[in-house]
């Protein structure tokens, strides 16, 4: 009999601490959860009486040739209802009427493009089949933005570091020749975040950008010039870049379509710093555009050649897909989802059980709760080394050196670049098993229960688009983006409408790899039910 008390005791004890831990981690987590919630509240009206609720905002369009798609602008330049010359004007009088709210351009080509019109015009004659037209030059006669680290022919290239200010491409980047051989008219190159590593586009050389929708509110980064300038009617589409949100966070921010495509099947060479073609990297170029038939289009252009990768003339029956969907990260470093942003999440999944007929399946991705630190760790394996790109390969950056400067008031780079570097110089580094084993443990999950037919729904960012400067103290909260960098998915940022301050919202939709077809007709379905862009109120 003692013998079985004590056994007894000891197969018990453990049971019972066991407990008490989870239950005590559990309201540990619970209460920061609270704690963090309520941070967010102070930090937004701490901002609020900073900014005050008087903001410019854009003017109205009044030209209709700026609502139309790019595919309605090159059917009527092709069938000659109207003249490409026309059409950059119209782009062009934009482009100068928004910017000084916006402060998007960094560099316009405006005499060049309209040139390049009149080409098309005169040349337009010559063309005997309209198929053939159509084919080879979908966007002829379009005008269309690149943001300003991605090469174009005797552009600047300055990456918004003022170690490489004036800096000029000597070639195009694969994806904006292939832009322009299907008759897009670059008119402009926008604003980025220095060397694209910050969620909000703001740098020495160029200064601020601001969000048409609010000016005292963030575009995003670090696509966020080319997600301003598209917002505000002054580009038809545009070329975004995607290596931890930086397609689809500004085109989130600013109300409009944004794209980061499947893995491998647009080229980086002329992207960023890079000079190849990096199949391997987390990055993707696609496109930011406001309206949803313009998706498949431009995407067949920037892949290009690995076009066969794709099934983008694949048939979808939206009320066939399997629906899924998450409401949360789980990472109790990113702010909770608000209000605003549950109820257009909500919209879109009854959206979607209505049509298809079936309820939607809630799931949790294991491991979306380290979201962050994935990134985090795949962003070293990158083929770049941010240290030698911050000093435009003289030297190597040090971590230390940059804060001495910064005290000294002699520092050049911008407090973004210097979190970066503290963060590769001076804080711990991710398990390199532990990030690798997850990673493939998250993929097989997603990829098995997503199929040839199944799409994700999952939240786009924890708030619409956020005061200028508050992302310093809410960090984390682009890794809703960043998961899918690290997965190497095709996502798609999809406008809802605004909310009640005006401000843009959206969601994301996920599809297996080289499924990117289901996303975009995902997007078209939420468009056709929910409005899609919506002009920025004047």
């Amino acid at each position: 009999m003692c013998t079985a008390k004590v056994y007894t005791k000891k197969h018990v004890e453990p049971t019972f601490m066991k407990k008490l831990n989870n239950f005590i981690l559990s309201l540990l987590k619970c209460l920061f959860i609270e704690f963090h919630s309520l941070f967010d509240y102070v930090v937004t009206f701490i901002f609020e009486l900073c900014y005050g609720r008087h903001v410019s905002k854009i003017p109205p369009v009044t030209n209709p040739l700026l609502l139309e798609s790019a595919s309605k602008l090159a059917e009527k330049i092709r069938s000659k209802e109207i003249k490409a010359e026309v059409v950059v004007k119209a782009f062009i009088e934009r482009c100068k009427e928004v910017d000084k709210y916006i402060h998007a351009i960094v560099e316009d080509r405006f005499k060049e493009a309209i040139e390049d019109a009149k080409q098309i015009d005169f040349e337009l004659d010559a063309y005997k089949n309209m198929d053939d037209l159509i084919q080879q030059k979908p966007f002829l006669g379009v005008p269309y933005t690149t943001k300003e680290s991605i090469k174009a022919e005797g552009l600047l290239h300055t990456m918004g570091m003022l170690n490489r200010k004036n800096h000029r491409s000597n070639a195009d980047a694969t994806v904006v020749h292939n832009m322009r051989r299907a008759g897009g008219i670059l008119i402009a190159k926008t604003n980025v975040p220095e060397l694209n590593q910050w969620v909000e586009t703001r740098n020495i050389l160029y200064g601020q950008t601001c969000n048409p929708y609010n000016t005292t509110r963030t575009v995003g980064g670090s696509s966020g010039g080319e997600g301003a300038i598209i917002a505000s009617c002054g580009s038809a589409i545009s070329i975004g870049s995607d290596i931890g949100g930086s397609t689809r966070l500004p085109a989130f921010y600013n109300g409009v379509f944004g794209l980061k495509p499947s893995e491998g099947v647009t080229s980086l060479k002329g992207v960023g710093l890079r000079n190849e073609y990096y199949p391997e990297s987390m990055a993707e170029v696609g496109p930011i555009c406001k309206f949803a038939e313009d998706l498949t289009p431009m995407l067949k252009v920037l892949v290009g050649e690995k076009i066969s990768m794709l099934k983008l003339d694949d048939p979808v029956d939206v009320t066939k897909l399997r629906i899924f969907y998450q409401k949360s990260s789980g990472d109790i470093r990113t702010s909770r989802v608000c209000s605003s942003m549950r109820s257009a999440f909500d919209r879109t999944v009854k959206h979607f059980e209505e049509i298809t007929k079936s309820p939607a399946t809630k799931i949790k991705i294991p491991g979306s709760e380290y979201s962050f630190r994935l990134w985090r760790y795949w962003m070293t394996q990158e083929k770049a080394d941010f240290k030698i790109d911050l000093t435009n390969g003289k030297s190597r950056a040090d971590a230390v050196e940059e804060i001495k400067k910064l005290l000294f008031n002699k520092s050049d780079i911008t407090f973004p670049a210097l979190l970066k570097l503290i963060d590769a110089d001076l804080l711990p580094k991710e398990n390199p098993e532990w990030a690798r084993n997850l990673t493939v443990e998250i993929r097989q999950y997603l990829l098995d229960i997503l199929g040839r037919n199944g799409v994700l729904i999952y939240p786009s960012a924890p708030f619409p688009a956020v005061h200028h400067y508050s992302s310093f103290l809410r960090p984390y909260n682009f890794s809703y983006f960043a998961l899918f960098n690290v997965l190497k998915f095709p996502a798609i940022q999809i406008p809802l409408g605004l909310d009640y301050d005006g401000l843009p919202l959206g969601i994301q939709v996920i599809a297996a790899p080289y499924h990117d077809h289901l996303c975009i007709a995902v997007a078209k379905e939420l468009e056709t039910a929910f409005g899609g862009w919506v002009q920025p109120p004047p």
